[in-house]
């Protein structure tokens, strides 16, 4: 037996060992530089060219999303908390977009994205194997698309591609910081978010976008779900995952103390707005750089991301001054995104115009779900995850099933029938958005059941009473977003 004074070295060595050996498989042979065969590849296909201006657009679309998070959502989320606890959100948004950035890279782009499995991928990419230059035969050669994902075009690099998913595992958690806002230990919050995208994100995403049982078009949908959903920038990947998973946790959880008898306004309501206001710019990245190309259909998903945002900010400050007299600026900014979160699904394959209906619809709805729901159902969602992400996506994902349209072109590359989508041009897309939209909420609902569960029990989820009053910035952190002398 290993004696306690050389157990914690001996298992710190074999980490590392492990660490170094793992790197050592991924780099270590041009045979291995590569992916494997995978079967859904298309070998009559043409030779793939670089397109200079599609991969500035989608890497300049990587940059607009990773700007959503840092700095967007984490102004926008700290100006809604006390003061006490400005710099522990703040925290959780910066931290995610290290941690999260490695995971991917490591292993959460290939369980995405490779293999041929319809329920989760395999580790083709892991490591970055086969994304990033290699030799092979004794020539550089940079990968580039070639039927190995075959619902994605062949004008940009994998490993650009790779990068611009990237961001979107790690804003997606990030959102859902704003159901436990002020209450959760920071190294629970750490291995959550670990566990939540390992298990939930990448599987759901996979389903989605990796020719899963729920991608529109895919031979495993066909059959098994409905035929396959639309999600053009992730409508159930991104929104209705964290938001669901949002209202899970703020259940769990439990509420802030002294919430109710207590004030809680927010802090500093200009934070919130610059916030939205980057949120609103980088939403142009996230939706029409799913186009993945400089092309027709990024002008038109940029158009309908636009309208819709436009329309839900005047729709729900409209509703304030109806219904309160005044239009707040909180107001303003909260319909902005939510018009932005329903517009994700859909807005590569509707009609701009139509933007304008899903920006007014999901502000009625939406304000409703933070004003009257919430309360209701007495739940203590901080900043309104589920309310705006969780119910926006949710209606963002049916509503794709209404308008949708093959006039776009969005789903000329995976569907050659020219059949129609949506309701509206009489197609039978909605039967399988609202599939996608119940698996979704399923999963997410289940699986962050489990893991808080399994966290509450091994770590504690939440900081005891005292820390908790003191605030999380100097409790969490030891650290205070104001400092006047």
């Amino acid at each position: 037996m290993v004696s306690t004074r050389f157990a914690v070295p001996l298992r710190r060595g074999l980490v590392i060992g492990l660490l170094l050996l793992l790197a050592g498989w991924g780099l270590a042979s041009p045979a291995a530089a590569q992916p494997t065969d995978n079967k859904v590849s298309t070998t009559a296909a043409p030779a793939p060219k670089l397109d200079s201006g599609d991969n500035a657009w989608v890497l300049t679309s990587a940059a607009l999303v990773l700007m959503m998070t840092g700095p967007g959502l984490a102004l926008f989320y700290c100006g809604l908390v006390r003061k006490k606890n400005v710099l522990s959100v703040m925290m959780q948004c910066v931290f995610l977009m290290g941690m999260m950035s490695v995971i991917w890279a490591v292993y959460g782009y290939s369980l995405v994205f490779s293999g041929d499995n319809p329920w989760i991928g395999n580790l083709d990419y892991a490591f970055l194997r086969g994304c990033q230059p290699a030799m092979v035969n004794h020539h550089v050669d940079t990968p580039i698309y070639s039927g190995n994902i075959p619902t994605m075009p062949t004008t940009i690099p994998l490993l650009t591609h790779m990068l611009f998913q990237g961001m979107f595992f790690i804003i997606t958690p990030a959102l859902i910081c704003g159901a436990f806002a002020e209450r959760m230990k920071f190294s629970t919050m750490v291995v959550f978010m670990i566990l939540w995208g390992t298990f939930i994100y990448c599987p759901l995403a996979h389903w989605v976008w990796g020719f899963g049982v729920l991608c529109y078009g895919s031979p495993n949908a066909h059959g098994i779900f409905a035929g396959g959903a639309l999600d053009f920038a992730g409508g159930t990947v991104v929104h209705i995952s964290s938001g669901v998973s949002a209202l899970v946790c703020a259940l769990v959880i439990g509420k802030r103390l002294g919430l109710g008898s207590e004030p809680m306004p927010p802090h500093n309501m200009t934070y919130t707005a610059i916030g939205a206001s980057l949120l609103w710019v980088g939403w142009f990245g996230f939706n029409a750089g799913s186009a993945l190309g400089s092309n027709g259909l990024a002008a038109s998903a940029f158009a309908a991301t636009h309208l819709a945002a436009a329309a839900g900010a005047v729709t729900w400050a409209v509703i304030e001054w109806v219904t309160r007299g005044k239009a707040t600026v909180l107001g303003t900014c909260s319909g902005a995104v939510a018009g932005l979160v329903c517009v994700t699904p859909a807005a590569g394959y509707i009609l701009p115009i139509y933007g304008i209906i899903l920006g007014i619809l999901v502000s009625l709805v939406c304000f409703y779900a933070v004003t009257t729901i919430k309360g209701r159902c007495g739940y203590d969602d901080s900043l309104d995850a589920f309310g705006v992400h969780g119910v926006g996506g949710t209606l963002g994902a049916i509503l794709t099933g209404v308008f949708a349209t093959r006039v776009t072109g969005a789903t000329d590359a995976i569907d050659h029938s020219a059949k129609a989508l949506g309701l509206l041009e009489g197609g039978p897309l909605l039967t399988a958005q609202v599939v996608a939209v119940l698996t979704t909420w399923a999963l997410a609902i289940v699986g962050t059941f489990v893991i808080l569960k399994v966290l509450d029990a091994t770590m504690g989820l939440r900081v005891n009473k005292n820390d908790e009053i003191q605030g999380l910035d100097y409790s969490q952190h030891g650290e205070e977003g104001y400092i006047f002398l």
